[in-house]
């Protein structure tokens, strides 16, 4: 395990790193998960095994410090990581992002993109989503009051959450998860879509062949995102169909930068 201080206070980043050569792999999860949980098996898969690779948790996720102060907007959680990889000397990363971790991608490349050289995204959010109570997810925490939500609101979305999320979710500080839920929800301006649309980095969306197809999938490959449904999956397919997860990234780190 290794860390880094990723905000002024000190509050600190940490990941499990894997040696290998370069470029380095920087994986990120979704809300209320860990790195190390969701992608050490196809880290080390045969196709991808071999680069240095950073199974990093965000700020109030995982080993990663769960500072109350922080505000967790995805703009703050790219920046934080944003430190973090420059302390561990990252630059021209690939990075293999989940979900939220996704979002957090987008913002990170456009902020810092000395830091990113290409992008697979994982049933990323692009698009703002609805808050929603009794939703499972961002929607549904979101549909409550900070207040509301470490009062013991937090207890319903366990309940939804169900045994296998909830082992992680429960790592994560509870004002982290709320404000990380409301901020995802919210979105950018302008949106991670317009914001990935615009990125010259080669990118890739990785989704569950069931959810295909990705709404505007047309406009995304016009500009160059090369969209690949995932067979017999759900949402978390690097944990669902490691096998197919692992060869689609791979195929996706081998594509050549763009033009500037």
């Amino acid at each position: 395990m290794h860390s880094a201080a990723a905000t002024p206070q000190g509050d600190r980043i940490r990941w499990v790193e894997l040696p290998g050569r370069e470029p380095t792999r920087v994986y990120v999860h979704g809300l209320g998960a860990t790195s190390p949980a969701y992608f050490t098996e196809t880290a080390v898969h045969p196709s991808l095994a071999g680069h240095r690779s950073l199974l990093i948790d965000l700020l109030g996720h995982g080993i990663s410090d769960r500072p109350t102060a922080f505000d967790y907007t995805l703009e703050a959680h790219a920046d934080a990581l944003a430190r973090a990889l420059t302390e561990a000397d990252v630059t021209g990363a690939d990075l293999i992002a989940h979900s939220m971790g996704g979002s957090v991608a987008i913002v990170l490349a456009v902020r810092h993109p000395h830091l990113v050289s290409r992008l697979v995204l994982v049933d990323a959010n692009l698009d703002p989503i609805t808050p929603r109570p009794g939703a499972l997810g961002s929607s549904g925490i979101a549909a409550r009051s900070e207040e509301e939500f470490l009062a013991g609101g937090w207890q319903e979305i366990r309940d939804l959450a169900g045994p296998h999320w909830w082992s992680t979710m429960r790592l994560a500080g509870r004002e982290a998860l709320h404000r990380s839920a409301v901020h995802l929800t919210r979105g950018t301006t302008p949106t991670m879509r317009e914001l990935l649309l615009a990125l010259r980095i080669p990118r890739t969306c990785l989704l569950p062949e069931a959810d295909a197809p990705l709404p505007g999938t047309e406009t995304l490959t016009a500009s160059g995102v090369t969209v690949v449904p995932i067979p017999d999956c759900g949402h978390n397919i690097m944990l669902d169909n490691p096998d197919a997860f692992a060869r689609a990234t791979a195929t996706a780190l081998d594509r050549a930068p763009m033009d500037a």
